[in-house]
């Protein structure tokens, strides 16, 4: 099965129809999903951001959460991560906490999965391309799964 990292733009669109949801929900059914256990505080910041913004109510922000919580993702430490992340952000002129989530695919040999386009430009802009190839679209991981093998719940 494929074993993609994701972030807290994807992990989000399960739970929030947008643009992006049916592609999210894809990787949910057809791999195996990880994230830095920073993809908790991320989504909690999301959805307390909802609430303010009122695109949420109180009850449907504690709703989504639970769904979350119980989510098929296996969440890892952050810890060693700090090194590799901050060079990273460095390096791109980009923040530390998207870094981090790249960073632990490619510490895992694993791809990065995010509806972030403009992190992605970030990464195509890299004159040193060390990065992109780690990274790649919602979009193009969905297309890529639905023309793999069946999922882990089909």
């Amino acid at each position: 099965m494929t074993k993609l990292v994701i972030d807290a733009s994807v992990a989000m669109k399960w739970v929030i129809g947008e643009d992006g949801t049916a592609e999210a929900l894809t990787l949910l059914r057809k791999a195996e999903l990880s994230a830095p256990d920073l993809l908790v505080a991320e989504c909690a910041n999301i959805i307390w951001k909802k609430v303010q913004k009122r695109e949420l109510k109180k009850d449907e922000a504690l709703l989504i959460a639970r769904l979350l919580e119980k989510a098929e993702v296996e969440l890892l430490p952050t810890r060693t991560l700090l090194e590799p992340a901050a060079r990273m952000a460095i390096e791109l002129g980009h923040p530390a906490y998207d870094c981090v989530y790249l960073s632990l695919a490619i510490e895992n040999n694993r791809r990065f999965v995010t509806a972030d386009a403009r992190f992605l430009r970030k990464l195509e802009e890299n004159r040193a391309h060390r990065f992109r190839d780690a990274a790649i679209s919602l979009s193009q991981a969905a297309r890529e799964l639905q023309s793999a093998s069946p999922g882990r719940n089909e």
